[in-house]
């Protein structure tokens, strides 16, 4: 027992801490969970791309809908994050208890209305995105995930509250049961039951399920967690729904605007080609998403980190794992672009192994080594995005958002694309310039904002 209160208090006194430990200790994890993440997405990709172009194809149009209301889940997670920490920074447990707690709550009533209110619209949703074609192998898919969202919903909340408290290795194992079981059934459920495109959705339910259950037991029945989550806790607070929704929906808003760029560059890229060009970008940029996976797992510590220095008013911390998190993340986006560039012909047949979809390969490589220089930007606008997520300031974030996807690189794709007729090269230009715009324009004012701080907290330590 004493050993167990001694690893809870170790793991609050790392957020607290030296703020470079803190985010290579943190990072580490959950650049693993994410990883494992996104293999178990990138596993429905290739064991669908089986199943010929048109397949991959819907999970491409339908991907970007669903990733919106599994961002509603992250937000609610970032922003029951944000306000634990921040509430650990200020020694106020109590509150990060209710916090985690009130999380819990809203993704249950969250998990239980949207499928209702959602599932009738998607065959429309999908025609207007361009998917009209293969609307009947969009519907197939969507019906499991969206029907069960509550799901992936819970599973999101639940390691958000155990990354909050630092606790991120049991949410990598968690997440690791989740991906392991996934890669396994998948092929399972699409081909040995021929399920087809179906049995993806329903692999993918049943591993997330698993997730749920591991940590709930933790949570609930095994009770070693650092909060007290006994729902008797539980004080109903406008104050910290509003906490949590302040950063929880520009979070969102976030998910939707990048799975609406996503939209839009699928719509795009139809206008100036078929589907097939769809079925490239959808597997390039999975590929390039796995290549963000650390700096994605850099920035969540980040937001841990960034909330407990705000809440402690330190501003040198605060300074610290900000400028710390952009130097690790530049330094692992240039290896990782570097190495896929360089193999971006064998990453390729993981998506065109098929007699059916064996074409793809010199267009997915293609794809794969314009996306390399994407990835260079992206250390700078995510640590501003997340930074101000972590001091909840949620809006903040959004905004940076906002500018670099619907203002720069939507703006872009369009003008190089479609006005100036370049075709799917200009799309795909006018998509990374405009993230290098939006990503320094995020940078240069969260280092403003955090360089005021300095004033406001009178350079307290």
């Amino acid at each position: 027992m004493a050993d167990m209160t001694k690893g809870k208090h170790a793991n609050i006194e790392l957020i607290t801490g030296d703020p470079k430990k803190a985010i290579n200790k943190l990072a580490w994890p959950m650049m693993l969970s994410m990883l494992l993440i996104m293999l178990y997405n990138l596993a429905d990709s290739v064991w669908v791309s089986g199943l010929g172009a048109d397949a991959l194809a819907a999970l491409g149009f339908i991907t970007p809908l669903f990733m919106i209301i599994i961002g509603l889940g992250n937000g609610i997670g970032a922003g029951a994050n944000s306000l634990i920490a921040r509430a650990f920074g200020a020694k106020k447990d109590e509150l990060a208890n209710n916090a985690a707690l009130h999380s819990v709550v809203l993704t249950v009533i969250i998990g239980i209305v949207i499928p209702i209110i959602l599932l009738p619209l998607i065959p429309e949703i999908v025609v207007i995105m361009g998917g009209a074609s293969v609307t009947e192998l969009c519907m197939d898919y969507s019906k499991v995930t969206f029907g069960l969202l509550i799901v992936f919903l819970f599973s999101s909340v639940l390691s958000s509250i155990l990354r909050s408290e630092g606790d991120v290795n049991r949410a990598t194992i968690a997440i690791a049961i989740t991906a392991v079981l996934n890669i396994i059934i998948d092929p399972i459920f699409i081909y040995y039951l021929n399920m087809g495109i179906a049995g993806a959705a329903w692999a993918t339910v049943i591993s997330a399920g698993i997730s749920c259950i591991v940590m709930a037991y933790w949570i609930w029945v095994k009770k070693d967690t650092y909060m007290n989550l006994s729902f008797d806790q539980f004080k109903k607070s406008k104050g910290i729904v509003i906490e949590i929704m302040k950063v929880a929906i520009p979070s969102t808003a976030e998910q939707l605007i990048m799975s609406g760029l996503t939209m839009a560059i699928n719509a795009m890229l139809v206008i100036v080609s078929t589907t097939t060009a769809v079925a490239v970008y959808t597997a390039s940029m999975r590929i390039v998403s796995m290549a963000m996976i650390p700096l994605m797992g850099i920035a969540t510590a980040l937001l841990t980190v960034a909330g407990a220095a705000y809440g402690a008013r330190n501003y040198e911390k605060l300074k610290t794992s900000f400028t710390y998190s952009i130097k690790f993340g530049l330094v692992i986006s240039l290896i990782l672009g570097a190495l896929t560039f360089i193999f971006a012909p064998q990453i390729a047949l993981l998506f065109s192994y098929s007699a059916a979809t064996a074409y793809l390969t010199p267009q997915i490589a293609f794809a794969l080594r314009i996306f390399c220089f994407f990835l260079i930007f992206v250390p700078f606008g995510i640590a501003g995005s997340f930074v101000f997520q972590g001091v909840g300031k949620g809006t903040s974030s959004l905004l940076i958002t906002i500018i670099r996807s619907l203002f720069a690189e939507v703006v872009l794709a369009y003008l190089f694309g479609i006005v100036l007729g370049y075709g799917e090269m200009g799309i795909f230009a006018g998509v990374i310039i405009g993230s290098f715009i939006g990503s320094m324009f995020g940078y240069s004012w969260a280092r403003l904002f955090i360089k005021k701080l300095k004033i406001k907290f009178g350079h307290a330590d």
